[in-house]
């Protein structure tokens, strides 16, 4: 089981990363991208209980056709400074219409909570002990001024600075 932060709070979930020579069990799981082409068929017959795991140089040409029956889907992030997985997510989002649960793994640290909260994950593995700490106080990031706009975040142009954007909502994740 992992431990998962949503807006709520933290919660166990029971969806399980399985390795690439593993079997499948009778329970929700995440798979990797090459083994999710290489078994496409098989992992398709499982419906929602699949979930699959993309890095962050992956492309989701082969996944597209398939969004539809897949359950959830992860984006690793390797590194802290590795901004890749968001632009990922921000394609399943507005581009490809993704409505399932979008999970944040890896390095996640809370400079990147509300970033990864605006370019639509739903869900984040925290293991830095830090950031956990602070989420579990109830602390929640807050960005007044933000130099990267997407639409319908509440956000409207800074006069002067047509780069940057300021908050007229206090709201994170929708909570």
């Amino acid at each position: 089981m992992n431990d998962v932060f949503r807006k709520t709070g933290f919660a166990l979930d029971a969806r399980v990363f399985l390795a690439d020579d593993a079997s499948l069990p009778n329970a929700a799981f995440f798979v990797s991208l090459a083994r999710f082409r290489a078994e496409r068929e098989t992992l398709l017959a499982r419906g929602k209980d699949l979930g699959v795991v993309l890095d962050p140089a992956d492309r989701l040409d082969d996944l597209v056709a398939d969004l539809a029956s897949l359950g959830a889907l992860a984006i690793r992030f390797p590194k802290f400074t590795d901004g890749r997985g968001s632009s990922l997510a921000r394609l399943l989002r507005e581009r490809h219409g993704w409505r399932g649960e979008l999970r944040a793994v890896g390095e996640i640290r809370w400079d990147q909570l509300e970033a990864l909260c605006r370019c639509g994950f739903d869900t984040i593995e925290v293991d830095h002990e830090p950031t956990r700490r602070r989420l579990e106080r109830g602390e929640r990031p807050a960005m007044p001024v933000r130099y990267q706009p997407v639409g319908g975040d509440g956000f409207s142009p800074v006069q002067g600075r047509p780069w940057a954007s300021a908050a007229w909502a206090d709201a994170w994740c929708g909570a």
